[in-house]
């Protein structure tokens, strides 16, 4: 076998490797051997099948088979030989003319990985921004639950429904005089004001009193699930049977002992853990910022334009499904048009600090260890039908790319909070407008576009503009690929449930 190397220029490489003819002829051969015993053929004894017939019968699949055994082994010696780490899969492309009997000569172009040495960690200092949770929110926190498990009881005879009030109705609707399929019902619950109806229903039922009958006509919006019904002016019969006011909620330790617990002070203690939780996310993100634009602000190497542009088209990709359901598409896909360089940017800057927390997480032996990595595959799987779950857990056990990208964000976590263990962090007590300022905050580093202050046409991506991409702790020898897992079938989806007309989609 023999290696040239034709191109050596930045991050590319392209090779031209030589497999001499009677190397595929030898593994032929060798494999005739191994399954010439197995071999039937009428006429012939088990085993004894000559090695011209069982060539003449295999032939076509042995040599493929040989002949990508062969060029994989070189691939292998290439990678070894010369200490190459692909970004990403390499390209390979069998000579033009080739024929069984000849020598193989097999173009391989690729990109590397850029050498980076990891930094040192002295000095890194980081700022957390802590917001103390007052009892004042948690107080409103109990109380949006009590407002969520209101009751209502019987109004005063002769009460006109007002805004809040709630109604028992029959209705029946018709389209043109004629009832529709979902338009009919009794003993219905309306709260004036919910917005549960659709547009114009319950405002037409303010000053109503029980016994009341009326009819009222409305109009179906035209974004309406229901075909037949879209944009359609139709009428309602309805029959108000009773009136009812909110009942008092008392927020005591009866109230608390209804929702399953034993005391007031216990949900107030629940609520105030969900709270603590809300702001440390918030808390977790502006440090990851911080952390991640001094790491961009001292590093400025190569990055492979492989990866750069699989991470722009995913973000591209994210930013055109966007603009798609904005209320002017064509609109908002100019603006984002407008800004295509800003986005290329922030892709270079993703993969760099990728390719970066990646070599700090193999020089200080951050790991994902086997049994998180099972963890991870098991709440993947999740997401697909029961009957197909088995198959994805199998799919990404099959495909160390898959895998690899599967594992890369817990990896960028566990790279990240290694940093903040290393680090020195000083806390500042604010408030959480003052932290979500400062997540937004225009003195970052990182080049993105500020979607917050664009107009209503815009969004940014899912993922923060300045966040690194997951970093895999790829072995020195292999890359880690980017490579999407299968898509999730709409039947994942759980069905909507069916309404009546007159109820919202």
């Amino acid at each position: 076998m023999q290696i040239v190397e034709k191109t050596n220029e930045g991050l590319k490489r392209a090779y031209t490797i030589t497999i001499a003819a009677a190397a595929i002829t030898g593994r032929i051969e060798d494999e005739v051997k191994k399954i010439a015993p197995q071999v039937r053929m009428p006429g012939f004894r088990p085993g004894k099948v000559p090695a011209n017939l069982v060539k003449k019968m295999h032939g076509p699949a042995l040599h493929q088979e040989a002949l990508n055994t062969a060029i994989s082994e070189a691939m292998e010696k290439l990678m070894a030989e010369h200490k190459l780490r692909p970004a990403m899969q390499p390209a390979i492309a069998l000579g033009d003319g080739y024929e069984q009997g000849k020598d193989v000569e097999v173009s391989i172009s690729l990109e590397v990985l850029p050498n980076i040495a990891a930094p040192s960690l002295e000095g890194l200092a980081l700022e957390k921004l802590v917001v103390p949770v007052a009892d004042a929110e948690v107080d409103e926190a109990v109380a949006r639950i009590a407002e969520g498990q209101k009751s209502f009881v019987d109004a005063k005879k002769g009460k006109k429904a007002d805004t809040g009030d709630q109604l028992i109705i029959d209705f029946n609707g018709k389209l043109d005089g004629v009832e529709f399929e979902g338009g009919k019902a009794e003993d219905a619950a309306l709260e004036i004001g919910a917005g549960r109806f659709i547009p114009g229903f319950e405002e037409q039922l303010v000053g109503a009193k029980a016994g009341d009958e009326k009819t009222i006509t409305v109009t179906f919006p035209a974004d309406y699930p229901a075909e037949n019904l879209k944009g359609k002016d139709a009428t309602f019969d309805i029959v108000v049977k009773a009136v009812k006011v909110p009942g008092e909620s008392k927020v005591d330790e009866d109230f608390a002992k209804s929702l399953g617990l034993e005391s007031l002070d216990q949900l107030k203690g629940l609520l105030r853990g969900q709270l603590e939780q809300e702001t440390a996310g918030l808390t977790r993100t502006q440090m990851k910022r911080q952390l991640l634009d001094i790491l961009a602000a001292g590093h400025d190497f190569e990055v492979p334009p492989t990866m750069v542009e699989a991470e722009f088209s995913q973000i591209w990709a994210q930013l055109e499904q966007e603009a798609a359901n904005e209320e002017d598409p064509e609109a908002a896909r100019k603006e984002i048009e407008a800004e295509k360089d800003d986005y290329r940017t922030i892709a270079v800057r993703r993969v760099r600090l990728g390719l970066l927390l990646s070599e700090i997480g193999q020089a200080n032996g951050v790991e994902v260890s086997q049994q998180e990595m099972q963890m991870l595959v098991a709440q993947a799987a999740q997401q697909y039908r029961q009957e197909d779950r088995q198959r994805f857990i199998e799919y990404v056990q099959s495909d160390p790319m898959v895998a690899a990208q599967l594992r890369a964000p817990l990896y960028e976590d566990k790279v990240v909070d290694f940093l903040f263990d290393k680090a020195e962090v000083t806390e500042r007590t604010v408030t959480k407008d003052e932290l979500q300022a400062a997540i937004e905050a225009e003195e970052s580093t990182a080049p993105a576009p500020k979607p917050a202050k664009k107009a209503a046409a815009k969004k940014a991506p899912a993922k923060q503009a300045d966040d690194a991409p997951a970093a895999e702790a790829a072995p020195k020898k292999k890359a880690a690929p980017k490579k999407p897992a299968p898509a999730k079938t709409d039947e994942t989806e759980p069905a909507p449930k069916k309404k009546t007309a007159a109820k919202k989609a």
